[in-house]
């Protein structure tokens, strides 16, 4: 994990140095204005960074500007990165081909500055539709039908959600939202596929985010599991935190419902890095669930997905990859889970994996859309 960080953090400053080196460079001959520049270049590049190192010592309404500004930087940085990239190209070829006005080789100022107001505005805008895209959380609608086995339902109405991301950049605004078109879905069950929190619970309790979810109504309860981000910020905190709240986390572990089907909880892929732990193979967690009832599997992390149909679930539900969430973000996920988004069907086992109700980081999506998922699900 720590190799990890390493890496990141390398490539990460390399990368802002680069996008600040061209700041620098439009800046022309005024001292004060380039210290001015390089603070608060650091302040926000890193503003997401120190404020989870130091958020014992910073006050409350410090913390949340800083995290805000430091993770909404993260979407600016990658479309400055693509910008600059762009240009660069576009500058390479000109030595080559000369097809752009004297002008812009002659090192002006002037036409630095321009060029990069309009970068600044290109980005903001982007980054700005993207946040409105953001804040609208669309339903999506799955009908499936599963063995009925010995269960003494024909029908099951499931409300689904993953990635909701719980911190004071969104905080209980968000959650309102996805409450309330929760409920209006009239869940029999609600199931959460991980990453709830993006904070730790005690920043999340002393501002009161999550309250929201004690107004949530479902015939069977509401039942959750473990994502990385639950790891990240403490999962035994996070766990009690939930239970607060009202949410049973299944923990490598099962519950059955109304005696008609199960709910397999598994703890994410990421917990060996946090406790050093490994958590169970899914053939242990079943060993001694009956195999005549409909079998549901929460499963954040949408990786080995023949493990589930090899031990005969019926229906997997995952998230965790936000769909890419950032444009080209999306690009890159399709080519490292064999489902980064949506529904599948592999053998007699279904999967649908969500792109999340909230955001990690920056609160933009460019590359996909937040989502709650209404399966309906029948049984024969």
């Amino acid at each position: 994990m720590s190799l990890f960080f390493i890496i990141f953090f390398t490539v990460y400053t390399s990368l802002n140095y680069y996008i600040f080196i061209r700041g620098w460079q439009t800046i022309g001959n005024y001292p004060l204005v380039k210290i001015i520049y390089l603070i608060l270049f650091v302040l926000i590049a890193y503003g997401y960074v120190f404020a989870k190192i130091f958020y014992k010592v910073l006050p409350p309404l410090m913390y949340d500007i800083w995290l805000g500004v430091g993770a909404i930087w993260f979407a600016f940085f990658v479309y400055f990165i693509l910008s600059l990239l762009l240009l660069d190209i576009v500058r390479f070829f000109d030595s080559k081909f000369l097809f752009l006005p004297e002008i812009f080789r002659s090192g002006n100022y002037d036409i630095k500055r321009y060029t990069a107001l309009v970068v600044i505005a290109i980005v903001s805008i982007i980054v700005f539709l993207g946040n409105l895209n953001k804040r609208n959380i669309e339903i999506r609608t799955l009908e499936i039908t599963l063995p009925k086995g010995q269960s003494k339902l024909s029908e099951l109405n499931v409300v689904m959600a993953s990635d909701i991301h719980l911190s004071p950049i969104d905080g209980e605004l968000l959650l309102k939202r996805i409450i309330d078109k929760m409920n209006s879905l009239n869940p029999d069950i609600v199931l959460l596929a991980g990453d709830i929190v993006d904070d730790k619970a005690e920043i999340l309790e002393a501002r009161e985010i999550g309250k929201s979810f004690h107004k949530l109504k479902s015939k069977f309860g509401v039942y959750s599991i473990n994502g990385n981000h639950e790891f990240i910020n403490g999962v035994e905190a996070s766990v009690l935190y939930a239970e607060h709240l009202g949410i049973n986390t299944i923990r490598d572990n099962y519950i059955f419902i109304d005696s008609s089907f199960y709910v397999i909880g598994r703890e994410d892929r990421a917990m060996p890095q946090f406790t050093g732990k490994q958590r169970k193979s899914l053939k242990e967690i079943i060993s001694d669930v009956p195999k005549d009832y409909p079998l549901i599997l929460l499963d954040h992390t949408p990786f080995n997905l023949e493990e589930a149909e090899k031990n005969n679930i019926n229906l997997q539900l995952s998230g965790h990859t936000h769909h890419g969430q950032i444009w080209p973000a999306n690009l890159i996920t399709k080519m490292i889970y064999e489902v980064s988004w949506g529904y599948k069907k592999k053998g007699n086992t279904h999967f649908y994996v969500s792109s999340g109700a909230g955001t990690w980081g920056p609160p933009v999506r460019t590359g996909s859309s937040s989502e709650i998922v209404n399966l309906k699900i029948k049984f024969k």
